[in-house]
């Protein structure tokens, strides 16, 4: 772990990387800000920084709470930069700290975590590790945070406050923002934003709305119990499959006649094991899935109606229902809900950088997001940042083992983060009254 004072033996660098650069973080220039970081964020050596990093990543990518190497990655870039961190919170994540070390204090995060899945792009950069890719942009979030970095180190001591850079791992499921947000990382921060690529929209815009962008999102798994036997007898067995069966086509049903149509939910039921042979009855079958809303009181009532769902069904069947919903090992994600007033400030910088018509409206969808565990404590903010480019051809959705990144995208994202945490420094210049004992105390 690092305090503030690292700042010290970096002051050299700083002084170095700030002579090449015109002071223009002042209110007088606040619309200026988001071009002028634009066009910084392209110079070919930035751009050539960023892309190296995030192919390294690509190259080399890991699970959740397993990111280490990444960790040590992002840790080195940081000294290089003469910027003071904490590691390691949540195990691998990494917390940077840009300017005066006191308030006001503004967050921006990337995901670093990668997916199981086998990679099927073959490219010069191709994961060299099996079963584990890259699939969901993560790699270029790191590469643009770190480029955000860079271009808020060359201009700290203009900051009217402190940037902290939040680097999180386990997004995939892990509830890593969950781990990190409980370990104090948000105490005295006034805001947050996050990123994520987008393979809808095209390269030069950007995507958003205020109030709920995506689902809460659980997961289940109930194993149905009875008595297996011969497929010609089942008059002497209690069949596991159909009460399963049973339970499958009434947890349908929690949608389709028992939400209101306005009221998006979403209950899928994706696994279901049970039975090797085609003549034999098994003792037992497993069923999982999961279940998604975009309010809390929704998301309460269907994991209610799931749980009566399962156990009756099944005793109706004259089988038992054992029901799990890994709330520790996975656990539930809120709602990821934006912010009204830091979605204002979001459209004012996004205009002002890529033009009104470049920023469009996000309709919501049924995907989830850990970082809505950090938008649930502090005003959050989540957008898209857009990098189709038709002439190269169709990207893939993310998860997909075919997902690639337009490397082009990344100086779009590293602007927009140094220029949203830049400009709400200047905008919402309002410092708190200082907690003592919270994570920041020693900064």
């Amino acid at each position: 772990m690092m305090g503030f004072f690292m700042y010290i033996p970096f002051l050299h660098i700083m002084w170095a990387q700030l002579s090449f650069s015109e002071p223009f973080l002042t209110q007088q220039g606040l619309p200026e800000i988001p071009s002028k970081f634009l066009d910084l964020a392209k110079r070919p050596d930035l751009v050539e920084w960023m892309v190296s990093i995030r192919r390294n990543l690509h190259e080399n990518p890991e699970l959740g709470f397993e990111e280490f190497d990444t960790s040590k990655l992002i840790r080195n870039e940081l000294d290089k930069l003469g910027i003071s961190y904490q590691h390691p919170i949540a195990v691998t994540g990494v917390v940077g700290y840009i300017g005066t070390g006191s308030p006001p204090f503004v967050a921006i995060r990337a995901d670093m975590d990668a997916l199981a899945m086998q990679e099927a792009v073959e490219w010069e950069h191709k994961s060299k590790v099996p079963g584990k890719m890259h699939a969901c942009g993560h790699d270029a979030h790191v590469a643009m945070l770190l480029g955000a970095a860079k271009l808020l180190q060359e201009h700290s001591s203009e900051l009217q406050g402190t940037v902290i850079l939040v680097f999180q791992p386990a997004e995939e499921g892990g509830g890593g923002a969950k781990k990190m947000r409980d370990a104090g990382i948000l105490e005295n921060v006034d805001a947050i934003f996050g990123l994520h690529v987008s393979t809808k929209y095209p390269i030069g815009t950007t995507s958003a709305r205020s109030g709920p962008v995506l689902a809460g999102c659980g997961f289940f798994e109930a194993t149905i119990s009875g008595k297996g036997g011969h497929a010609a007898t089942p008059q002497h067995t209690i069949d596991p499959i159909l009460a399963s069966s049973n339970i499958i086509l009434s947890l349908q049903q929690l949608v389709s006649r028992e939400a209101d149509p306005l009221d998006s939910q979403v209950v899928t039921v994706a696994k279901f094991e049970g039975g090797r042979a085609f003549n034999v009855i098994p003792d037992s079958v497993t069923i999982g899935g999961t279940f998604r809303a975009f309010s809390k009181e929704s998301f309460k009532q269907l994991k209610h109606r799931i749980e009566e769902v399962v156990t009756l069904q099944a005793s109706v069947q004259r089988c038992n229902a054992t029901l799990h919903f890994f709330e520790n090992e996975k656990p539930f994600y809120p709602v990821t809900v934006n912010d009204q007033r830091l979605h204002e400030h979001f459209l004012g910088v996004a205009g002002r950088m890529l033009g009104v018509d470049s920023v469009k409206e996000l309709q919501p969808v049924m995907g989830s997001e850990d970082f809505s565990f950090f938008a649930e404590t502090i005003p959050g903010y989540f957008y898209y940042v857009g990098m189709v480019n038709e002439t190269k051809g169709r990207l893939q959705f993310g998860h997909s083992p075919l997902f690639e990144v337009n490397e082009d995208v990344l100086p779009y994202g590293a602007a927009l983060h140094a220029s949203l945490a830049a400009t709400y420094l200047l905008e919402y210049h309002s410092p708190k009254v200082h907690r003592k004992g919270s994570i920041h105390d020693e900064l």
